[in-house]
């Protein structure tokens, strides 16, 4: 946990309330580490940057949560839009 508090610029406490908060559950090791992602790294930094703003930590989680929910909507929506789009159009590319 020390090592992902020192690469996000936070504190072992700040990732345990992220944590608490839902945002991020990083997987265990055999000993017990947290083993946390390089996706949940990119999340806490972003909870970080939102906190170090004056937002309140819970907020900031729904913050990031919701950021995270509309960019995989825009990106199923592209997906869907060059599917209708047929063969032709991704031709024309």
């Amino acid at each position: 946990m020390g090592r992902a508090a020192e690469m996000t610029g936070t504190t072992p406490g700040f990732l345990r309330a992220l944590g608490e908060q839902g945002l991020i559950t990083p997987l265990r090791s055999g000993g017990g580490h947290r083993r946390f992602s390089r996706y949940q790294l990119r999340i806490a930094m972003r909870a970080r940057d939102l906190v170090d703003q004056g937002t309140a930590i819970d907020a900031a989680c729904r913050i990031v949560i919701l950021e995270d929910q509309l960019e995989e909507a825009l990106r199923i929506n592209e997906q869907l839009r060059r599917s209708q789009a047929g063969p032709e159009s991704a031709a024309d590319t």
